[in-house]
């Protein structure tokens, strides 16, 4: 009986730690402030690329919206250098999501993905979606 509190509670150690990590994991803009290189809408296992028509007020629009989103900070970039990312955390277990947003002459090309994992199930192309929705060109 004694080995099996022991295991049980190897694992629930296991888990708060991940959780801990997950949730403490630093965010380097060096690695997650780069422009996508893709030029279309482009859909993938681990998150989205989208191109929408859109000049510098666009690009501020969006910015308010997406720093509006539960979860959601300010990671790297300004509106003078046209180039913005943000993360956004997860409800449960805080992973980190981020989206980079590039405004190319009429062009705003929005470049969502994960940290951690394979898949993100959907979850940024469904937030993106929703941003621009907010921003009145649809989902």
């Amino acid at each position: 009986m004694k080995w099996l509190v022991g295991a049980l509670s190897a694992v629930l150690l296991i888990i708060v730690g991940f959780a801990v990590w997950v949730r403490l994991a630093p965010s380097d803009p060096a690695r997650w402030h780069m422009a996508p290189k893709a030029a279309q809408d482009r859909d993938m296992r681990a998150g989205v690329i989208r191109v929408i028509d859109g000049g510098a007020d666009d690009l501020a629009r969006l910015d308010a919206i997406i720093r509006a989103t539960p979860r959601t900070a300010h990671l790297a970039g300004s509106l003078d250098e046209g180039m913005l990312t943000y993360v956004t955390r997860s409800a449960l277990w805080g992973f980190p999501d981020y989206t980079t947003i590039v405004q190319r002459g009429g062009n705003l090309t929005i470049h969502a993905r994960l940290r951690f994992g394979r898949s993100d199930s959907g979850v940024n192309k469904a937030r993106v979606a929703r941003w621009l929705e907010k921003l009145g060109r649809g989902g």
